[in-house]
């Protein structure tokens, strides 16, 4: 995996250059938003790859209480 991002090997200063530039772009005051918003959407993208394989577990749940009762 570390491999496909070989390319972005990124060290202190390119990453405060990166910093730098997206503090400019958005300013001070839209920063913890943007931060909040991408933390937002990393949550949903999660709960939505493991809502699939929760609804897997449930309905093996219910078929078993049904064959039980």
């Amino acid at each position: 995996m570390l491999s496909q991002f070989a390319f972005l090997d990124l060290g202190a200063p390119q990453l405060l250059i990166i910093l730098a530039i997206v503090l400019l772009l958005f300013g001070s005051k839209k920063l913890p938003e943007l931060a909040r918003s991408l933390g937002d959407s990393a949550h949903e993208l999660r709960k939505g790859l493991n809502g699939t394989t929760d609804e897997k577990k449930d309905d093996k749940n219910e078929k078993h209480s049904e064959t039980a009762a």
